[in-house]
């Protein structure tokens, strides 16, 4: 793809607005449809697409394998926390209102922190699927 400059520069020009989309779909997830799971397929295909432009190795500089690998458990950790904080707040598993004394406004963090650990597993696994698919023919 070296010799693609129109395709380069396209890649160059959408990518911010890939990534602009997929964290206002994480972000609006919990107003409207969408949300962790989304977000972090929209932000895995925006790594899957700079590396089909411009080369795995040049991919793996942004995201490497060993640091998507990492956000898979990174994430589900995220998630189980706000659940666990919750239970010692004097809730059930995943009670938001335990969070703040507002229950409104815990309802809105422990949505906001959950969305956020599905979002970091889900574009980790997505990356780390995608990194060990290209690896195979090496």
């Amino acid at each position: 793809m070296r010799k693609d400059l129109i395709l380069r520069i396209a890649a160059k020009l959408i990518l911010p607005f890939i990534l602009l989309f997929g964290l206002y779909v994480q972000f609006h997830g919990d107003y409207g449809p969408g949300g962790g799971f989304q977000a972090g397929v929209i932000a895995a295909a925006m790594i899957i697409l700079y590396s089909i432009i411009f080369g795995i190795r040049s991919a793996q500089s942004v995201i490497s394998n060993r640091f998507a690998e990492f956000m898979v458990p990174l994430g589900v950790l995220i998630y189980t926390s706000v659940g666990i904080i919750t239970m010692f707040g004097g809730g059930n598993f995943l009670s938001y209102s335990a969070l703040e004394h507002d229950p409104v406004k815990g309802q809105h963090l422990g949505i906001m922190l959950v969305e956020l650990g599905v979002f970091i597993t889900v574009a980790g696994t997505m990356i780390a699927i995608f990194y060990t698919f290209v690896g195979r023919g090496r």
